[in-house]
């Protein structure tokens, strides 16, 4: 285990964002993603690190692209510190394992959620409407159940507060109807192929959500992909419709601040030791079981 790294400033770089997980830092031409240990859940950061979290997101992430190759083509330049130039090399300390150096790309201001099964806003909003944005689904169904067919549920991207769930046609009028379709199409398509891979691992991928860009003209895959912090993992073996689902994700960590009584406003409670330690070992396990790997 290393140590945790809550953030990061490299001297002489132009820090872009930190978001509530990333330090994104401008390069020019191109940005450098650092994963830092942060977690946030319910929109707020917690000040509390999970050692090596940062370095499951980004190993899991550096995973996908490779499995995916260029169906679709990806932002990733590489995530090899010695290959992104001699000034991040001797950064080398803070940056290996959990960084990559990537294209700039024009981001779609629509978060593209897949889900194969019926869980969190979808399981509420299926039972309020018998579907999820828009999409009609069979009645009779369960918290956990698994759909006929994964389905496109957009969210917008909201820079504060809680991203929000549109419908096909609202992303249109968002992204343009081209737009929505590729990117409908193509998430949809990613998420077969990872779960069909990630089923034969032992695990159930419940839902996900994808970050797509413009870049040259051509529609590419940005972000991070498939990881523990934008999609439900959960136990094959342990699935049972109608009930919460164990999981490799940090609905454990939601369902303690959910107990502890927290109003789910900033500054978000610390997290006691034993807390840190399971969600360590649920990120670390859901690496370990999709990639096959014991090192980070």
């Amino acid at each position: 285990m290393s140590a945790p790294v809550f953030e990061t400033n490299l001297p002489g770089m132009k820090l872009l964002a930190r978001g509530k997980v990333r330090d994104v830092y401008d390069l020019g031409e191109r940005l450098l993603i650092v994963s830092t240990d942060r977690l946030s859940a319910f929109d707020c950061v917690l000040p509390t690190p999970i050692p090596d979290k940062g370095k499951v997101l980004n190993g899991l992430s550096r995973f996908w692209f490779n499995f995916l190759g260029d169906n679709p083509k990806n932002h990733l330049i590489t995530a090899d510190v010695d290959g992104m130039g001699p000034e991040l090399a001797k950064h080398r300390e803070i940056l290996a394992g959990r960084s990559m150096l990537v294209v700039k790309a024009e981001v779609f201001p629509v978060e593209c959620v897949v889900r194969g099964y019926l869980m969190g806003s979808g399981w509420k909003e299926y039972q309020e409407k018998g579907g999820v944005c828009g999409i009609p689904l069979p009645r009779g169904l369960k918290l956990g159940s698994k759909l006929d067919r994964p389905i496109w549920t957009p969210a917008t991207k909201a820079k504060s507060g809680h991203d929000e769930n549109i419908n096909f046609e609202t992303a249109c009028e968002v992204i343009g109807r081209a737009n929505a379709e590729q990117l409908r199409d193509q998430s949809i398509s990613i998420y077969q192929r990872a779960a069909e891979h990630a089923l034969k691992r032992g695990v159930i991928i419940a839902d996900t959500k994808f970050e797509f860009g413009l870049h040259t003209g051509a529609v590419i895959l940005v972000d991070e992909v498939l990881t523990p912090d934008s999609s439900r993992f959960w136990p094959r073996e342990q699935w049972t419709p109608g009930q919460t689902q164990l999981s490799y994700d940090k609905q454990f960590v939601r369902d303690y601040l959910e107990g502890i009584g927290w109003n789910k406003q900033p500054p978000a409670p610390p997290l006691p030791d034993s807390v840190v330690q399971k969600t360590r070992e649920k990120y670390y396990g859901a690496y370990k079981q999709i990639t096959g790997r014991e090192t980070l």
